[in-house]
């Protein structure tokens, strides 16, 4: 199959040449810091309190920084490095020529329409907070009732920064580099107020369980990865600017390791300070900067919200550039803006908001995609051996597997089956972690087996020394 025959996605690809790139603290490091920053990240992981203590909590996190880096980046940003290429175009080779207009493809567009509204919708729960407005949605977190506020702050924050992604992302960029140190001194305010409280902090009542302290560790795992999944696979991306291995290795353990560990090291101090201080039902970040005083907790939480507005941009950007480079036959400005009011419904309505089942659902999405490439790349002799016709089988039976692993313990599938008690795992399980090894396997034993399709003449881009492979 000569290039001409190619999907468009690929015919038109060009790996970024070797000129081009940076030093991993100029590109990859400050990339994955703003994403780690960002509260949506960090809000959610004192529920792991309600499980087990700090000590296991924080051991939990250390893991999840190592397996964030090691299993779901490093080989997809050496992949970016050696080729030149992006996710995309270095997929089609675990999921074929054709397979990878949906696999990573379009899929990453799809997801980056969750990330949006996840976005959405704490930037307008941490505005109204900060106001002094009640927050309620139809079908968010604790609530259930319609509020017309919550719905015209959602739809205007989601518009204008969809716009932002749209027309405006280079001047986004600008000043995206400072926002990320903005949320990190609000946390470290936080966390030092919270210290000398964390002593006194007691688990729910509740927790009787034996195996609440492994609980509470691989819970931190499970949305920690969940929340991980997408970004380290759009680590053949990042990878595409760094120079080498060495740029890999050093960008992804201060980025991802060390970012992970410093944001969500005080984000459960500050969870566990503030329960210490006066116990109550809310586990999340948000909820307990009253830590530090009530009119500082609010000044912090818009604070938090204006730090969003880079990843809100990006995201919907990200939306853009991914559909329509596998739909070029719709522009991007409608794929992004349409992207943007499915994200903002989203949003409005709090669906956005219940981020355990979100988290879990992108773990098992992308668990399998990433376990699936990896095998792809070690059996390959750790190199990209180009796209392969068609659709390759073994990527495609790996996903299906991986996923339907990974969502064993998701809330909406419990629901599903008839609520609690029905679940076929404990949602403290790291389902993630399992349908990135499920993915693995599958892949391993069906490539093995001969089901991978042949490989089509293509360029192979450049490694990092600029040499052509």
């Amino acid at each position: 199959m000569a290039n001409g025959t190619l999907p468009s996605y690929l015919a038109s690809a060009q790996p970024n040449p070797a000129a081009n790139r940076g030093p991993w603290y100029a590109n990859i490091a400050p990339s994955y810091f703003g994403i780690f920053m960002w509260i949506a990240f960090y809000n959610a992981l004192g529920k792991s309190l309600e499980l087990g203590g700090l000590d296991v909590a924080l051991g939990g996190l250390v893991v999840a920084a190592v397996l964030s880096h090691f299993l779901f980046y490093k080989v997809f940003a050496i992949l970016g490095m050696k080729t030149g290429y992006p996710l995309y175009v270095v997929g089609s080779s675990t999921f074929g020529t054709t397979g990878g207009l949906l696999f990573p493809g379009i899929f990453m567009g799809i997801l980056q329409i969750g990330w949006y509204s996840v976005g959405t919708y704490f930037a307008t729960d941490l505005v109204l907070q900060a106001f002094g407005q009640k927050v309620s949605t139809v079908y968010g977190p604790g609530s259930g009732e319609f509020s017309a506020l919550f719905v015209l702050v959602a739809i205007a924050w989601g518009y204008i920064f969809a716009s932002f992604g749209a027309f405006g992302i280079k001047y986004v960029a600008k000043v995206s580099s400072y926002l990320p140190w903005v949320a990190t001194a609000m946390l470290a305010i936080a966390a030092v107020c919270a210290i000398p409280h964390v002593g006194q902090f007691k688990l729910p009542e509740a927790t009787t369980s034996t195996v609440a302290p492994l609980a509470a560790a691989c819970l931190v795992a499970q949305m920690v990865i969940g929340f991980f999944a997408t970004a380290g696979a759009a680590g053949a991306d990042f990878g595409t600017a760094a120079r080498s291995e060495n740029d890999v290795s050093m960008g992804g353990l201060t980025g991802i390791t060390l970012s992970i560990i410093m944001a969500g090291g005080m984000a459960l101090i500050i969870v566990a300070g503030a329960q210490g201080a006066s116990p109550s039902q809310d586990f999340s970040v948000a909820g307990s900067l009253s830590i530090v005083s009530p009119g500082l907790a609010r000044i912090m939480l818009l604070l938090l919200a204006i730090g969003s507005m880079a990843p809100a941009c990006f995201c919907s950007s990200i939306i853009g550039n991914s559909l329509s480079t596998m739909i070029p036959s719709m522009g991007r400005v409608p794929l992004t803006l349409g992207g943007a009011t499915i994200g903002i419904l989203l949003a409005a309505t709090g669906a956005a908001g219940n981020l355990g089942p979100f988290f879990g659902l992108i773990g098992a999405s992308f668990g399998p995609i990433c376990g699936a490439i990896v095998a792809d790349y070690l059996l390959s002799g750790k190199k990209w051996v180009g796209p392969r016709e068609g659709v390759n089988i073994a990527g495609y039976a790996a996903w299906v597997v991986g996923f339907l692993v990974g969502i064993s313990n998701n809330d909406l599938v419990t629901k599903m089956l008839g609520g609690e008690g029905h679940e076929i795992l404990p949602g403290w399980h790291p389902a993630a972690v399992y349908s990135f090894i499920v993915g693995f396997i599958v892949y391993a034993v069906l490539a093995k087996a001969g089901l991978e399709p042949k490989t089509v003449s293509y360029n192979l881009g450049v490694s990092g020394d600029g040499a052509t492979q």
